[in-house]
């Protein structure tokens, strides 16, 4: 008789993401008039940039003619956008990365959750809590988490509180561990973290022979210069971490789909090489991302894609302010919202996070995330995007006021 993988059947009933749209969905039915905002799911909504819509364009010309038509790709990534990756995002800032060090892939979910194929099962993971969901479920899939236990989590993963009084960054974790999950900028509290913070955890790697998982799609929003834009930058950090990269939030390709994830020949685990093992998973496990979409993620690079890139960025981050300042006005207690998209917000009058996230949605038609969502660490905040228009962010943040005035 056929046998399902029990470490699925352990998992909560539904993604974090997939809650949150029942709960809107079933809203808006009972409620057809009344104005959504939607500052919840990272999503962006400015267009792509020019730069990489005509690189695109071209590219799909090129697949319509025979003398120019491509079939399979190379599983890594074609060479001119590797290439382009390690002369731009790494080499450019001192930073010693070379192209076959990079696989691109179709997304930082993707790799983030995919990771885990290369590591045994037996392996202590580590992850911040609150944290990225995908970190937690992807290794609760392949069995390293142990039973989950409502309201404390799974019972063989090693939680590093982030709290307030600590600015949210981690505290090393009191037991050995070998896998450790980081994200800076973080998601969900939009702090970054400085380049002598990130020696600690590199240092800690080296000292105990773990594997770092530095999730940095986010940096791109980076704004104070004594925060690194790659954990690489950290001197040591090739022997001992993966970086995971995207080109969704940098230049909009949440529905285009590219990232990649960098794996240094450095690392050598138990006498095997993990940029060979991951090679071997990728050209198993995956056909490659599309041409024409490599095509737009090496626009990105042009002078004229950076121009537009950078424009981007900067109109989320003013939104990040317009949200920020906002509120503190208003006297709310909120976090993040420099180096990142990503505003946290105390929620007031001890309020839990899902109690605020109803209210807000039924008193002022706005949608953001609850902190529990990400863990137990998250309960008594809350997450709202920058992903939106100006006008809906002022309008959010004018309703969000009102309705506690």
């Amino acid at each position: 008789m056929l046998k399902v993988n029990q470490n699925f059947v352990k998992l909560p009933a539904s993604y974090l993401f997939v809650d949150i749209k029942n709960k809107v969905n079933a809203f808006t039915e009972q409620n057809p008039d009344m104005e959504i905002i939607r500052l919840g799911i990272g999503d962006v909504t400015r267009p792509l940039p020019k730069a990489v819509v005509k690189a695109m364009c071209d590219a799909a010309e090129e697949m319509g003619e025979a003398e120019t038509f491509r079939g399979y790709g190379p599983e890594a990534g074609y060479a001119f956008l590797r290439d382009a990756i390690a002369k731009h995002d790494f080499q450019a800032r001192g930073v010693d990365i070379s192209a076959d060090e990079i696989f691109v892939s179709d997304g930082a979910k993707s790799d983030t959750g995919s990771i885990g194929d290369i590591f045994g099962i037996d392996n202590v993971v580590a992850v911040c809590d609150p944290v990225y969901p995908v970190y937690v479920d992807t290794n609760a899939m392949a069995g390293r988490a142990g039973d989950y236990e409502e309201g404390r989590g799974w019972n063989k993963i090693v939680y590093m509180p982030c709290k307030e009084e600590n600015n949210f960054l981690p505290e090393l974790p009191a037991q050995p561990v070998d896998m450790i999950y980081l994200c800076f900028p973080n998601n969900p509290s939009g702090v970054g973290i400085t380049k002598a913070e990130l020696k600690i955890w590199v240092d800690y790697a080296l000292a105990n022979q773990s594997i770092i998982l530095y999730d940095a799609a986010y940096e791109a929003f980076i704004t104070e210069p004594e925060m690194p834009h790659s954990i690489y930058e950290v001197e040591g950090a090739k022997k001992c971490a993966i970086e995971f990269r995207s080109f969704s939030k940098t230049a909009g390709f949440t529905g285009t789909r590219c990232a990649f994830s960098v794996i240094p020949k450095e690392l050598v685990y138990d006498g095997v090489s993990l940029n060979q093992l991951w090679d071997r998973r990728q050209s198993t496990k995956m056909n490659g991302v599309s041409y024409v979409v490599q095509r737009g993620a090496e626009a990105v690079y042009s002078e004229e894609g950076q121009k537009e890139v950078r424009a981007n960025i900067a109109y989320y981050l003013n939104n990040a302010k317009i949200i920020r300042e906002g509120l503190q006005k208003a006297g709310f207690t909120v976090y993040g919202g420099v180096n990142s998209p990503y505003v946290w917000l105390k929620t007031p009058a001890g309020m839990t996070s899902w109690e605020f996230f109803d209210l807000l949605l039924q008193k002022a038609g706005i949608v953001g995330t609850p902190g529990s969502g990400f863990g137990a660490g998250g309960e008594g905040f809350f997450r709202l995007t920058s992903f939106n228009t100006k006008e809906n962010t002022e309008k959010a943040v004018q309703k969000i006021v009102e309705a506690f005035s």
